[in-house]
C-alpha cells in the first residue's frame, strides 16, 4: 500500500479524535459551571428563631443563644444539613423522647460544629467539638444524652463551655396571628 492510501485514511481518523477529545474537555468544563455557581447563593435554608437558650455555670448565665429547635424525627434528621452560617451566637437544640446515647454524623453538612450532649436535667455530659463536615463518621455521646446543642465549630472553647454546665431554654410563644 502506498503511503497516499494511509494518509487518507489515518490522517480523518486522527482528526476525528482529535475534534472528539477537545469537544468532550469542553463538555467537562461546562459541566463544572453549575458547582461554581452554587458558592455564589446565599444560605437557602434560613435560621429560624424558636426559642433561647443559656448555658449556666452554677447559677450564673456564661452565654446566652438564639436556637432553632429540632424536636421531631424529620427536623432532627435534617439537622443543619445544607447550612452554609449561622447567626452569631445561635444554634440548633434537638430534643429527644428518650435519654439515651445518642449519635450524629456530619453527612450532607458543610459546617464544622461542636456537638455538646446534654442530659434530661440539661446538665452537659460530653462535647465533640471541631467536626469534621461531610464526614460519614459516627459523633457519639458515649453516654446517655437527651439534648443535643450544635454550635459553630470553636465555639464551646471561645466562651468556655465544659462538661458539667447545664442548658436551660425557653420556647418563644406563638404569635396568635401565626395560628
Amino acid at each position: 500500500m502506498s503511503c497516499s492510501y494511509w494518509s487518507a485514511r489515518i490522517i480523518p481518523l486522527c482528526l476525528l479524535a482529535l475534534c472528539g477529545a477537545v469537544l468532550l474537555g469542553c463538555a467537562e468544563e461546562e459541566a463544572g459551571a453549575p458547582a461554581d455557581a452554587q458558592e455564589e447563593i446565599e444560605d437557602p435554608i434560613p435560621f429560624r428563631s424558636d426559642g433561647t437558650l443559656h448555658v449556666l455555670q452554677e447559677n450564673d448565665t456564661l452565654r446566652t443563644l438564639d436556637i432553632e429547635i429540632a424536636d421531631t424525627d424529620s427536623a432532627r434528621a435534617r439537622g443543619l444539613m445544607e447550612r452554609t452560617s449561622l447567626p452569631e451566637d445561635s444554634g440548633m437544640l434537638f430534643i429527644f423522647e428518650q435519654e439515651q446515647p445518642q449519635s450524629f454524623w456530619m453527612a450532607n453538612t458543610p459546617l464544622a460544629l461542636d456537638i455538646i450532649f446534654a442530659d434530661r436535667e440539661g446538665e452537659i455530659v460530653s462535647m465533640t467539638k471541631y467536626t469534621r463536615p461531610y464526614s460519614q463518621e459516627q459523633v457519639q455521646s458515649g453516654v446517655p444524652a437527651q439534648h443535643v446543642l450544635e454550635v459553630p465549630a470553636g465555639y464551646a472553647d471561645q466562651v468556655g463551655i465544659i462538661e458539667g454546665q447545664r442548658l436551660v431554654w425557653t420556647r418563644h410563644e406563638a404569635d396568635p396571628e401565626e395560628e
